[in-house]
């Protein structure tokens, strides 16, 4: 009897102290919604940063990677890719690994609190840098340019989903609750915009594009060879199918009538692109450089959540708790 309470009794501090650092863990990575997502887009950082150690990056397939994405390019864009495989191609080790460690360094600034604003300044700098040199503006000016395999890029979208979770107070960060439901009201305009698109509506387009993704996984190939076969001939069907959803998609969230409910529409849609069209970005295949857009655009429906609340629902709200303030030190 003695041996069982002594037993107990020493178990309860390890419990106690393992809930207190839980507790303390959940205070400084996740308080709110907003620094939640900013630990998430943290998160997605650093593993950018590790994909860019892989041997992979530091060998000619990753010049041939970036040198693929010129043809079809405006010519002044086309110089710039060029320029940019010439110039990583000369000192390739030295350039991929300070790629790799930018994109780790921006990750850790933003899970750590007293940095959050410098990083995620940083970042916004470094998205423009690599959605141009790197993602060729997600081959949007090549008429190549598809949802369903990661148009627009995702480092656009981390930048974009950086500027809502902006640690000033203010539902929206940076671009406000208008300015937030009109970037992604325009973002969900252009996914329609595309999908009508020659390459990505003719009869085979959704079939040759889930084909082609990666994959690097048994069951991802099985699934991929499926959807393949089972969409083969009906790429205008659901190219009109889906430019339809991405336009209600786009209207709803603006208008904020039925807002949530398309947001839900928008995550799973998301998800399917990340799966049959994106291959879960080919980070298995151990030439991905990121997740690709289809996880980014989960996050950003959930930053835009709290932004499509009507009026009349705002008046019955209750007062936005210290979760909502900036961001402190620990």
């Amino acid at each position: 009897m003695s041996f069982g309470t002594v037993d107990v009794g020493a178990r309860v501090p390890g419990r106690s102290q393992r809930s207190s650092v839980l507790r303390r863990a959940r205070q400084y990575f996740a308080s709110d919604r907003t620094r939640t997502i900013q630990t998430i887009l943290g998160l997605v950082w650093l593993l950018d940063g590790g994909l860019q150690f892989q041997s992979f990056m530091y060998s000619t397939g990753f010049i041939h990677m970036l040198t693929q994405m010129e043809p079809g390019q405006p010519a002044w864009l086309a110089s710039t890719i060029s320029w940019t495989a010439t110039t990583a191609r000369g000192s390739l080790g030295l350039f991929n690994t300070l790629f790799a460690l930018t994109q780790v360094a921006i990750g850790l600034g933003i899970l750590i609190r007293r940095t959050v604003r410098p990083a995620l300044a940083v970042s916004f700098a470094w998205s423009a840098f690599v959605w141009w040199f790197g993602e060729a503006f997600g081959m949007l000016l090549a008429g190549t340019a598809s949802p369903f395999t990661g148009a627009p890029g995702a480092v656009a979208l981390y930048a974009l989903i950086g500027m809502l979770v902006w640690p000033n107070g203010r539902p929206g960060g940076l671009l406000g609750e208008t300015g937030g439901r009109t970037a992604w009201a325009a973002l969900w305009l252009v996914f329609g915009w595309l999908w009508l698109l020659g390459p990505n509506s003719a009869p085979n387009a959704t079939s040759a594009a889930i084909g082609a993704a990666p994959s690097g996984m048994g069951w991802l190939s099985s699934v991929e060879s499926w959807a393949a076969s089972a969409s083969a001939g009906h790429g205008l069907v659901i190219a009109l199918v889906m430019a339809l959803l991405s336009v209600a998609i786009a209207v709803a969230v603006a208008t904020r009538r039925r807002a949530r409910g398309f947001l839900a529409v928008a995550i799973v849609l998301s998800l399917v692109y990340w799966v049959l069209g994106e291959g879960l970005g080919g980070i298995f295949t151990g030439s991905g450089t990121d997740p690709n857009s289809g996880p980014l655009l989960v996050l950003l429906a959930l930053s835009i959540a709290p932004l499509v609340r009507r009026p009349a629902d705002e008046a019955q709200a209750p007062e936005p708790g210290a979760g909502s303030a900036p961001a402190r030190p620990a």
